[in-house]
């Protein structure tokens, strides 16, 4: 291998890939920024601005009792050009942020083709150069030539083109008094988590299941779904339960093998629910990937007996996603494990949404530049919401990985229970993530 070039090459000019440059620049470090448009377009992007919006203009909640909120604050500490940019072109939306769509791109826009040490290369990357510190933030709409690069050259095998993921609801929000943990036949363990219904609980929710409003697809969703015929080996459980009333009893809701032996029966039905984490913070309900909109998937899930107040940390989703398996790719840098010169950043690592994306970005980029300098990796603590998705991404959770808001089930527990309810309990976490923060500043600088 020849001498490593002295600059940092991203890949994608989206919200991570302009973080990832934006840090890397501010290090002293040059960055060739590689962006298709306008030359070519993904199926969801119009605009030759970068770091377009395409599905929202909001960026969630501001409180800091909320994940998102002090994940935006983590960044805003650290110099994220995104939040900054989302500062500058706020729209009112009460607590939560919301911004002018045009002028969000156009302001990070005319920060990167203004700063002195940012190349913006407009054309369509089909592989990183050779000998380069990279950072591939291409996103979940890779084109089709760099995502068989990634597969095929950087042999990431298992790359998804489609996620269908079930909801995962916050532990602490499940009522223990009507759900109880058993598994079937008390084989194994008692790992699951088990809702049981009434015949008449379970007719009621399967009416409410099989009217309830659907999530609209975009044609290259719906393409997607056809070419990998994923309602045959993946179906969502509203589509299941729309081929009979007893479909979902000899499926997901079937009840054979658990006797909640408060009661001393079997119940009609039963909805499992499977640890997503080791710690148990999350679990997920199993068989339950869904198309439905995330209103009506609250609306309804709510109505399985113990999860009438479920805080849902993620909600079921199945549409176009490329990402990797990334624990058996990325660390805790987002840097590939056997391509040290490649980071990537962005959904393709296995975060979701905007904000997540651009703190993948930032850490992506801060280790990018790091790299070059020769400097050791940074690691964020887990206590804070960058190095907990950070290490989520590196290690993923008991079952198989699937992508990621950020949410507090994924942040190392506080070592005492704090009085006051779960809003206390997020506020001390939030305290402590951004102490822990603050201690890394002048190495994060």
């Amino acid at each position: 291998m020849s001498e490593m070039k002295q600059t940092v090459a991203v890949y994608g000019a989206g919200l991570a890939g302009c973080e990832a440059a934006w840090q890397a620049a501010n290090r002293g470090v040059s960055v060739k920024l590689y962006e298709m448009k306008p030359q070519k377009y993904s199926p969801a992007h119009h605009s030759e601005k970068l770091a377009e919006l395409v599905c929202s203009n909001s960026l969630r909640s501001d409180a800091l009792s909320n994940a998102v909120g002090l994940l935006k604050e983590e960044l805003r500490r650290s110099g994220s050009l995104i939040m900054e940019a989302a500062d500058a072109t706020r729209v009112p939306a009460g607590s939560a942020l919301a911004v002018d769509r045009e002028l969000f791109s156009a302001y990070i826009t005319e920060k990167i083709h203004n700063h002195p040490e940012i190349e913006v290369i407009e054309q369509e990357a089909l592989s990183v150069e050779e000998d380069q510190i990279s950072v591939i933030a291409t996103g979940p709409l890779t084109s089709d030539g760099m995502a068989n690069y990634i597969r095929d050259e950087l042999g990431c095998e298992g790359l998804h083109f489609f996620d269908a993921a079930a909801p995962i609801v916050d532990a602490e929000s499940i009522n223990t008094d009507i759900a109880f943990f058993a598994s079937r036949y008390d084989k194994g363990d008692a790992d699951y988590i088990n809702c049981p219904m009434s015949e008449e609980q379970y007719n009621t929710f399967w009416q409410a299941l099989v009217t309830a409003e659907e999530a609209v697809l975009k044609d290259f969703d719906r393409e997607e779904q056809k070419k990998l015929k994923v309602f045959e080996g993946c179906m969502p459980v509203e589509v299941m339960a729309r081929r009979g009333h007893d479909t979902l009893l000899f499926g997901p809701l079937k009840p054979v093998g658990l006797i909640d032996k408060r009661v001393g029966k079997q119940a009609y039905a039963v909805v499992q629910l499977r640890k997503e984490n080791e710690a148990g913070t999350m679990y997920n309900l199993v068989g339950f990937q869904t198309h439905l909109t995330f209103p009506e998937q609250r609306r309804v899930f709510r109505m399985i007996p113990g999860l009438e107040n479920a805080e849902f940390l993620r909600y079921g989703v199945m549409h176009r996603n490329t990402y990797l398996n990334s624990p058996e790719i990325l660390d805790e840098t987002y840097r590939m494990k056997q391509r040290p010169e490649i980071f990537f950043a962005g959904q393709m690592t296995g975060v979701e949404g905007y904000v997540e994306s651009a703190g993948s970005g930032l850490v992506a980029g801060v280790n990018a530049a790091r790299a070059v300098l020769g400097q050791s990796p940074l690691i964020y603590p887990k206590t804070t919401m960058l190095g907990a998705m950070a290490h989520y991404v590196a290690f993923g959770g008991v079952s198989a990985f699937v992508p990621m808001n950020a949410n507090f089930g994924i942040v190392e527990p506080l070592p005492a229970r704090v009085k006051g309810g779960k809003v206390a309990k997020n506020e001390a976490l939030a305290k402590r993530a951004l102490e822990h923060l603050e201690a890394l500043k002048e190495e994060i600088q």
